[in-house]
């Protein structure tokens, strides 16, 4: 363990509540938001270190017992050792990643989209499950859910949603998903038996806010309509939804779920800042993947990560070469599993860079 830097956090501490105190009278919202999010990030910092401590000082204590000359107090100290050594090197792990963060971004919220791909409607309702799964996925980690664009089939699917999840730590654990997911399975309107493998994509991106990403309004061409609904009809006479393109970028953002303009406006900015945001991320990833002439990070989407094989229930990540069982398990939202694993492989490659 790292005194020193224990100690630099307990002075960052005192520093970000004095900061805290000012901006809560000072009105400035984004400001008071960063300070905020870094001081949850420091708090949860030396609460690691408080664990790492707290489980080394039980296994040092437990460790005496092992030389006791009663043999029954001498075998439930060896069960207690080998209980507090695990859990002693998880304690460590953490704070190790703490202090040595694998991705800069890992502590922000994320913005994430999904997209039916091939398959058609049964595309679209796999777009439906994934979202489900998500949904689940954040409830378990106690993180909040927004809903900010979505384009929805009629049957029940999505041709495109948007959300966004709020919570410590999110994008650290959520980033692995980006990529094409595959299910394979028989849809209930195939009358001959036949498994049909139908994809979609999704694209997780780190929540940026306006000291991230700086958009200048006159970048930005906006457009107002009525929003228009599945089939054609009309959701809304006034004109509330949005369409912004970002010239220099190209990028183009549209939101319609809500019935105020303004409110779509702002849902459109949040997914721009974190679009712009994602592709500066990749192009430095970029850079610096060509500086040591390999590729680093995880910002390829194209590549297929993972297939749920319905009939087989099995759901295999192409990124481990690994099978876990139980298809509707995991679209119940334990991704834990998988996403350990891969945060295993990630600390492996850092390492060897």
């Amino acid at each position: 363990m790292n005194a020193p830097q224990e100690q630099q956090l307990r002075e960052r501490l005192i520093t970000l509540e004095n900061e805290l105190a000012e901006l809560s009278t000072a009105g400035n919202s984004v400001a008071l938001r960063r300070a905020s999010e870094e001081h949850r990030e420091v708090t949860r910092g030396l609460a690691l270190f408080t664990t790492a401590h707290t489980l080394t000082q039980r296994l040092a204590e437990a460790e005496t017992l092992i030389r006791d000359e009663d043999a029954e107090l001498r075998n439930i100290a060896e069960i207690e050792v080998e209980e507090l050594k695990i859990k002693q090197a998880a304690a460590l792990l953490a704070l190790d990643e703490y202090l040595h963060p694998a991705d800069p971004r890992d502590n922000k919220n994320t913005i994430i989209e999904i997209r039916a791909a091939a398959g058609g409607d049964e595309a679209g309702l796999f777009a439906g499950e994934l979202l489900r799964m998500y949904n689940r996925y954040a409830e378990t980690h106690n993180w909040r859910t927004r809903l900010l664009s979505s384009s929805s089939t009629g049957i029940g699917g999505y041709k495109e949603v948007i959300f966004a999840i709020e919570g410590e730590r999110v994008y650290s654990r959520l980033k692995f998903e980006s990529g094409v997911h595959r299910v394979q399975r028989v849809p209930d309107t195939e009358k001959s038996g036949r498994i049909h493998t139908s994809t979609a994509t999704v694209a997780v991106m780190a929540e940026a806010d306006e000291i991230d990403i700086t958009i200048d309004p006159k970048d930005l061409d906006i457009k107002a309509s009525t929003a228009g609904g599945h089939g054609g009809q009309s959701v809304n006479t006034t004109y509330s939804a949005i369409r912004i393109l970002h010239r220099p970028s190209g990028i183009v953002v549209q939101c319609q779920d809500e019935r105020n303009f303004q409110q779509n406006k702002i849902k459109a900015m949040e997914v721009l800042r974190a679009r712009l945001f994602a592709a500066e991320s990749t192009r430095q990833q970029m850079a610096e993947a060509s500086a040591r002439k390999e590729q680093v990070g995880t910002g390829e989407r194209s590549e297929k990560i993972r297939t749920y094989n319905v009939p087989q229930d099995r759901v295999t990540d192409h990124r481990l070469s690994d099978n876990f069982n139980g298809v509707q398990r995991i679209l119940d939202g334990n991704l834990d599993d998988i996403i350990d694993q891969l945060k295993i492989v990630e600390r492996a490659k850092r390492e060897r860079t």
